[in-house]
């Protein structure tokens, strides 16, 4: 087998079950242990849990092995504000309105929460002249899966607060998305204890 896709595969496969919330905040992850479950030898588990510490999906500890990053409120509020900082950067050099952007947004779209969230955040950093948006957004996205699939045990209206983005996005309203913006991640920022327990509870 291809020791490059092998390393490729079990990349994916364990930041998939990251973001899925398959383990908790904390956990300890021993490539021996996660070897045979992914179907690969020791070291390319390791190699994609260095891939991993470096998206930010992973830490080590002075302590020795992988761990699940611990999440406390001052951590999740300072991803809330990054979040914020980032769309407001990638939103400020915007053309005008995307037809292709109206067209995504409009219709039935079954996915969940976390997953439309990224998809709806990616788009507004996609529009910016600036490559470098959407590619911290998208390591951002990553992330905050596994905190958006549990923000609407917190949080009411969440969809309807998704589809005033979506909306927002679509029109190139720059200024009405910036407002949005604000709310959308001031609302989180107050919840982060809430959320934080949340994630705790639903590990």
């Amino acid at each position: 087998m291809n020791s490059g896709a092998t390393a490729e595969r079990v990349h994916e496969a364990l930041k998939r079950r990251i973001m899925s919330r398959e383990f908790r905040p904390g956990d300890r992850l021993d490539p021996a242990v996660l070897a045979a479950p992914l179907s690969s030898s020791v070291t390319p588990v390791r190699d994609a849990l260095h891939l991993l510490t470096g998206e930010g999906l992973v830490e080590t500890r002075t302590s020795g092995g992988f761990h699940i990053p611990a999440l406390d409120e001052p951590a999740l509020k300072d991803l809330y504000d990054w979040s914020a900082q980032l769309l407001a950067l990638a939103t400020r050099g915007w053309p005008g309105p995307d037809a292709a952007a109206i067209a995504q947004g409009s219709g039935q779209d079954d996915r969940s929460i976390a997953e439309r969230t990224a998809a709806i955040f990616l788009s507004i950093a996609r529009r910016s002249p600036n490559g470098e948006h959407q590619r911290a957004v998208d390591r951002l996205n990553a992330r905050l899966h596994a905190i958006r699939t549990v923000e609407p045990q917190v949080l009411d209206q969440v969809d309807d607060e998704l589809a005033a983005v979506a909306s927002a996005v679509a029109a190139g309203a720059r200024d009405t998305l910036r407002r949005i913006s604000a709310s959308y991640h001031r609302r989180r920022r107050r919840a982060a204890a809430d959320i934080v327990r949340a994630v705790y509870r639903a590990g």
